[in-house]
């Protein structure tokens, strides 16, 4: 009996040494592999095949703005920032090109972010001398309404939902919950606002007040830019900027968009500013590839741990990043 006991244990225990193995051999080779195939499909796409003739480009802004994604060959990502930064500049050297038709459908990003695309376009205004047409599909708000301040002429969908002109700072407090695990943070700083914003203690009535002044200096320039943008007087802005999220026909009312029209229409439109001749060209920024569909399964096998779930769900609410975001409870 004690024999078969013994034989039992070492079998367990084989098993058990045999399933760690092999769950460490696929997630390394998996993540391995998954890097290396992103790398080859990187630099195998240098080129947008721009159009010979004459062409509208098109410019999608869907998805949160942010410059930083975690995109490989298993997974797409809606926004691809660098991506669109690089495809702006070939279109500011194409001569073909005639205008950018920037489409959003956004709630928003970080500062930084949209800050750096609306930039980027206006740079693309001021060398081309060429215009900007935006088109609002299902949501342009906060950092989407943003970034469209660069176009000379907004529409937007009926149904689509705008506005939405604020900041907001973000931050996920787990004292409470630390408290009830028996856990403490211990922060060894420099000073005693080097680590607010903590997960794990609360924030100082002065460091609300730091935080406070900085989401004040980004709001000031987010309304300037709305001011600039739609030609109206600041204070008028800051009467509809108080975060609140706006209907099309609202954002009309207020000054916020020119019109309202279908994509269609939005496309007639464009052929008769800009003539009929012209193509309205827009590329596969995507980087879908076949290996997507070939190689998927992998990316199922690799399991997330609690932490890493955490981690990804903080990331993605921007816990303590200053953010052109509408919350919609999501």
């Amino acid at each position: 009996m004690k024999t078969k006991q013994l034989l039992g244990i070492i079998v367990a225990g084989l098993v058990f040494v045999f399933v760690c193995v092999s769950s460490a051999i696929t997630e390394r080779f998996s993540t391995s592999f998954s890097e290396s195939m992103n790398e080859i499909l990187q630099s195998s796409s240098t080129s947008y095949n721009l159009p010979k003739n004459d062409y509208v480009g098109v410019v999608r802004i869907s998805g949160t703005i942010q410059e930083d994604v975690s995109s490989n060959v298993f997974s797409q990502v809606e926004y691809d920032h660098q991506a669109l930064l690089d495809y702006i500049s070939e279109l500011e050297d194409s001569e073909s090109n005639q205008a950018i038709l920037l489409v959003v459908d956004s709630p928003g990003g970080t500062v930084y972010a949209s800050d750096e695309m609306y930039l980027k376009l206006m740079e693309y205004k001021q060398l081309t001398e060429r215009p900007i047409y935006a088109y609002f599909e299902s949501m342009a708000c906060s950092g989407g309404y943003y970034i469209s301040m660069a176009a000379d002429e907004i529409y937007s969908n009926r149904n689509c939902t705008t506005g939405s002109i604020g900041v907001i700072m973000s931050m996920t407090n787990l004292k409470g919950l630390y408290d009830k695990l028996g856990i403490k943070e211990i922060n060894i700083t420099s000073g005693d606002n080097k680590a607010m914003g903590s997960a794990g203690e609360d924030l100082t009535d002065e460091q609300k007040d730091i935080l406070q002044a900085y989401i004040d200096e980004t709001y000031d320039t987010f309304t300037q830019i709305v001011a600039t943008g739609r030609g109206m007087e600041i204070d008028k802005v800051k009467e509809l900027a108080d975060g609140r999220i706006y209907t099309a026909k609202q954002a009309e009312k207020n000054g916020l968009i020119d019109g309202i029209k279908q994509y269609s229409e939005m496309e007639s439109y464009i052929y008769e500013k800009e003539g009929s001749h012209v193509e309205i060209f827009e590329p596969d920024l995507s980087g879908e590839s076949i290996f997507n569909d070939l190689f998927a399964a992998v990316q199922l096998q690799k399991t997330k741990s609690d932490a890493q779930i955490l981690t990804e769900y903080l990331e993605h609410k921007g816990n303590g990043v200053a953010m052109y975001y509408a919350n919609f409870g999501n």
